[in-house]
């Protein structure tokens, strides 16, 4: 696939806004999971909560989007540049050919609740008798009227894989001449679903989780918000990054256990790897989806040992930022473009003692180096998978000329 520049990009988590945060809180292998203290009645858990979302109110002329996941959407767009860049997008190709894809998994239901909870005579109350944004769609239709964009406008809600969906959406929009260039990102914010709906299917832990660990119990909730502008790179492109390619497949095995074989992982990961002309043996860093679940750790180490070398670095950040659902795809692949940026390819933190049924291409300490490609994985339920494949632009010339 012709390679797509990324102009910028953006990530507010647990850790901090901005780049610079996650950045440095990798580094310094410090997590921004605390103790629940989430809602009324906090479930026993640990979370990646952001902090201000409640101190940052929306523009008065946005205020008919008022809810906690808008907010966070608010707050990470405004980072690390990415209006500007999204201005100058807009500047050289007009407002109607930069597309606009999101991804998110609960969209504004915290909204929803509240109003349940709230209920006047049968009624949402008043304050919250706002249409716009008690439907999946509310996190795309803010940011449209908030960005002024008028290109092609998708929300994707497919789970723990919307926000890296998002990436192989724009590419497709981009590649069939439908835009010129495309915002894409997601956003997910906490609320009683995921934290009660998680916990009812007992994949909830009550410590901090620990991916790939032997001892593993489950998983810890996080929100986040994160962006990336994508547009056609110049075929003379010797700098930046880049998205070089991407693989979907769906397992259709269970609602939400993965395939035990991980065929749908294997075939995502092998796509997207086609798609940009590069051999397992060349990536060097993959963000793994590793939830800290019992079964979905054990099936996706199987799945990459199946495809990979023992020589690359693998490794979960959700010890960070706790699973960020629809956000995950966005956020993780931050981590992977920051790898390539800096060189820093995180381990697995939390985690000390390797699960045997791990391959060896799972590491638990952070290595320093120069990868020119990496990879992201996003799986949701249902085995609805989506990896994503990125490279710095000179790596992607090199591979050309090859």
């Amino acid at each position: 696939m012709p390679p797509l520049a990324i102009r910028a990009y953006t990530a507010t988590t647990a850790l901090g806004r901005g780049t610079a945060a996650q950045a440095h809180a990798l580094a310094d292998s410090r997590s921004g999971l605390r103790r629940n203290d989430f809602g009324s009645d906090p479930l026993d858990t640990w979370i990646g909560r952001v902090d201000g979302v409640e101190d940052t109110p929306l523009p008065d002329a946005l205020a008919h989007w008022e809810c906690r996941n808008n907010r966070l959407a608010w707050i990470a767009l405004h980072q690390d540049g990415v209006p500007a860049a999204l201005a100058d997008a807009v500047a050289r190709h007009g407002a109607d050919r930069v597309a606009l894809v999101v991804g998110t998994s609960t969209a504004s239901i915290g909204a929803t609740e509240e109003a349940y909870t709230r209920l006047d005579d049968g009624r949402f109350p008043p304050d919250l008798m706002r249409l716009g944004v008690h439907h999946p769609h509310s996190l795309g239709g803010f940011l449209q009227e908030a960005t002024g964009l008028r290109g092609p406008c998708v929300t994707v809600a497919t789970a723990c894989s919307s926000s890296a969906k998002v990436f192989a959406q724009a590419a497709r929009l981009i590649h069939a001449g439908l835009a010129d260039a495309a915002l894409v990102g997601g956003v997910d914010t906490l609320c009683g679903s995921v934290l009660f709906g998680f916990n009812s299917l007992q994949l909830v832990s009550t410590a901090p989780c620990r991916p790939f660990d032997a001892a593993r119990d489950g998983l810890s909730l996080g929100e986040a918000g994160g962006f990336a502008l994508l547009e056609r790179a110049a075929p003379d492109e010797r700098d930046g990054l880049q998205l070089r390619g991407y693989g979907e497949s769906s397992d259709a095995h269970h609602m939400s256990a993965p395939h035990p074989q991980g065929l749908g992982a294997q075939a995502a990961m092998r796509a997207a790897l086609a798609r940009g002309g590069v051999a397992p043996a060349d990536v060097g860093y993959l963000n793994l989806h590793g939830t800290a679940t019992p079964a979905n750790d054990t099936v996706e180490a199987g799945a990459v040992a199946a495809l990979f070398p023992p020589t690359l670095h693998a490794s979960s950040t959700k010890g960070w930022t706790g699973h960020t659902l629809g956000a995950a795809g966005i956020v993780e692949s931050v981590v992977a473009l920051l790898a390539l940026e800096n060189g820093l390819m995180p381990g697995t933190l939390n985690s000390a003692d390797p699960d045997v049924a791990c391959g060896p291409q799972v590491r638990f300490a952070h290595a320093h180096g120069a990868p020119r490609y990496a990879m992201n994985n996003s799986f949701g339920f249902g085995g609805n998978n989506c990896s994503l494949l990125f490279g710095r632009a000179d790596a992607a010339a090199a591979t050309v000329s090859a």
